[in-house]
């Protein structure tokens, strides 16, 4: 690297698109075939997008923005997030301020355990079909693991087996249901192939110890030996604003918090906000964000009731937040090596495993929540979000350069953040603004 990398890159927001390239370019780099991807100079090809999907027709493109100010554990991270929401790099950003001022987030993370799920039926009495799983124990294990013998020798591979015995569900067929489940270390890879393949292999051994039968061999996306936790740790003098004292700012997201654990219904939204920030981050880095979705839904509901994946207090003059959720992600495999915008956004990252790509992406989601609870506690979400949107309203109307900005600025300074109201004030413009103001010649 060229210069020292931070992420702290105080008025980015208001350089020009080619002034931002310039500048990440110096810190990190980047050469020419990596600005070209950003400019969407020779991005995702229709031959190469063919090859990635069936029925392919053609491309679909997000903005791409950088969350700035990221610190976690010492280190600073410029993450790239693709989105067409408006207000959630921003937030991010702007959190992720507030917290590195403090110190930044603390993270950790899990070794890369997932599970892989074989389920078996017709196998007689539950008590025996386990014994004798259990007592091939280690020819399971070696067979699951011939079928991946690179990932053992880089220290993976399937650690263990694990027999569940699951009541059975309501139906007129009233067998339990036995289920045999392969513990794999992924290594830095997400996993679902590896998983799959050993799945499907052990599956005969399993019918032909047991004298059943074999239906589901897959993995489970509920990765919960796969935790990413961050937490970070903010004085509450650092809260103050909007007029209000810290200690004001403070309570009201610690009423917040109570609230998404006590409601489910305030929970679920509570954890959308979460997502909004690191799905984001997955589709940027190529990851399969369903997948992180489906996962961390499940975290948040496993003891009976739905409830949020962050939480929030105060501890002795500080605002303590804390993440906790699945996050089962790769550095090899997928689209990652294929995509050559994927490419560029984990050079940009500039990470070195799976696990430091879990806890960016905890640390993100819990400054999506800080932001969001933060406002919700004082003024109420929509005047910064309305501040943001307005912009798309403008370029919505017909407005272009510098005049986005301007229009965006008279929508909220009126209330009133409509397309209808935007092209009044276009309207409104001289001949010579208008035209300006439109990209348009006279």
């Amino acid at each position: 690297m060229s210069e020292t990398v931070t992420s702290r890159l105080a008025g980015f927001h208001k350089l020009s698109m080619v002034a931002r390239h310039e500048k990440l370019a110096q810190m990190l780099n980047l050469d020419d075939a990596d600005l070209a991807q950003l400019q969407g100079i020779g991005a995702l090809q229709p031959g190469l997008a063919n090859q990635m999907i069936e029925n392919a027709v053609g491309t679909f493109s997000l903005p791409l923005g950088l969350g700035l100010n990221l610190q976690v554990n010492g280190k600073d991270y410029l993450v790239p997030m693709a989105v067409e929401e408006p207000s959630v790099v921003a937030a991010v950003s702007f959190a992720s301020k507030i917290v590195r001022e403090a110190g930044g987030f603390t993270a950790e993370t899990d070794e890369p355990i997932m599970v892989g799920q074989v389920q078996l039926t017709g196998y007689g009495d539950p008590t025996e079909a386990t014994r004798k799983i259990y007592a091939a124990r280690e020819a399971l294990l070696a067979l699951a693991n011939s079928f991946h013998p690179s990932m053992v020798k880089r220290g993976g591979g399937c650690r263990d087996i694990e027999v569940r015995v699951l009541p059975a569900p309501e139906g007129p067929r009233g067998e339990p249901l036995l289920v045999v489940h392969l513990i794999i270390d992924t290594q830095d890879a997400m996993g679902a192939n590896l998983i799959n393949t050993m799945a499907e292999g052990v599956a005969p051994l399993i019918e032909q110890l047991t004298g059943g039968r074999v239906f589901l061999r897959i993995l489970s996306n509920l990765a919960d030996r796969r935790l990413a936790r961050a937490t970070c740790r903010i004085p509450l003098e650092a809260l103050a604003d909007f007029d209000m004292p810290g200690s004001v700012i403070a309570e009201g997201i610690y009423q917040a918090s109570r609230f998404a654990l006590a409601d489910p219904y305030r929970a679920a939204t509570h954890n959308k906000g979460i997502m909004n920030g690191i799905d984001s981050a997955a589709i940027a880095a190529g990851q399969d964000w369903r997948a992180i979705e489906a996962g961390a839904h499940a975290f948040a509901c496993r003891d009976g009731q739905y409830r949020p994946l962050s939480t929030w207090h105060v501890d002795e003059g500080f605002l303590v937040g804390r993440i906790e959720l699945p996050m089962a992600l790769g550095t090899v495999g997928g689209p990652i090596k294929v995509h050559p915008g994927v490419q560029v956004n984990m050079k940009i990252l500039n990470i070195t495993s799976a696990r430091e790509l879990s806890m960016i992406f905890a640390a993100v989601g819990l400054a999506q929540n800080f932001a969001a609870v933060r406002a919700l506690g004082s003024i109420g979400i929509q005047k910064g979000h309305m501040a943001l949107h307005a912009r798309c309203v403008a370029v919505t109307a017909g407005a272009r350069g510098d005049w986005v900005e301007k229009i965006a600025e008279l929508l909220v300074t009126a209330g009133h953040v409509k397309v209808e109201k935007a092209r009044e004030l276009i309207a409104s413009l001289s001949e010579e603004d208008f035209r300006a103001a439109t990209g348009t010649e006279g």
